[in-house]
């Protein structure tokens, strides 16, 4: 893993967010870097101020694009959200039928995602709280339908005597926080890419569930 510094919550520098997900203009811009303060200092620690003056626009001007803090974090957690489940979703109809290659083209997709977005997951994953219920229902509707396609392939694989698993349940809360965990640690300059921690996870991911590899 990298040397990072304590201090922060994590070890991307670099603000990346979706491709044809993120709007364009001003509220891609206050999206991005709000998306930098929130995984640097957390949702609590950066003000419309201070997302405003990183954009290089007055506060009020932020309340133009969305009508409050709330909003843009919203924004940010339903395309990361969102992005996740396409991708974990695309894996699982690419891998055919036979449980073990869905598990590792699922977990695979899991674990890229949050390499190549650390920053959005790591808001994902630590800021829901901050969010009123109006918010975060329809967001976390999306996160698990994600834990439930992961978890529908376990129980599967298991049924087949594929897999040896005695709580499918705990096996995904396993697995799944394998992958967030990597959103915290990953940065572009380490000596891994995400292609190869995704294989190495899902190796492992097949490992916990007894699958035969």
């Amino acid at each position: 893993m990298n040397e990072t510094n304590t201090n922060r919550r994590l070890a991307a520098v670099t603000t990346l967010l979706p491709p044809g997900m993120t709007p364009e203009g001003s509220r891609g811009l206050i999206l991005s870097e709000a998306l930098r303060l929130f995984a640097e200092h957390g949702y609590g620690g950066a003000s419309i101020r201070d997302i405003a003056q990183q954009v290089g626009i007055k506060g009020a001007s932020v309340y133009s694009h969305y009508p409050s803090k709330a909003h843009v974090l919203a924004e940010l957690l339903r395309i990361g959200h969102e992005e996740h489940f396409r991708r974990m979703r695309a894996a699982l109809l690419a891998a055919g039928p036979e449980p073990t290659q869905q598990l590792i083209a699922v977990v695979r997709a899991h674990v890229f995602a949050h390499a190549e977005y650390p920053m959005l997951a790591v808001v994902a994953s630590a800021e829901m709280h901050a969010l009123p219920a109006e918010f975060a229902t329809p967001i976390l509707e999306v996160r698990r339908n994600s834990e439930m396609q992961l978890l529908d392939v376990i129980r599967r694989g298991t049924e087949l005597g594929v897999f040896n698993v005695p709580d499918a349940e705990l096996a995904l809360a396993a697995i799944a926080a394998m992958g967030v965990r990597v959103a915290h640690w990953y940065a572009p300059d380490n000596k891994r890419t995400p292609e190869q921690i995704a294989d190495v996870f899902a190796q492992f991911a097949c490992r916990l569930v007894g699958a035969a590899v």
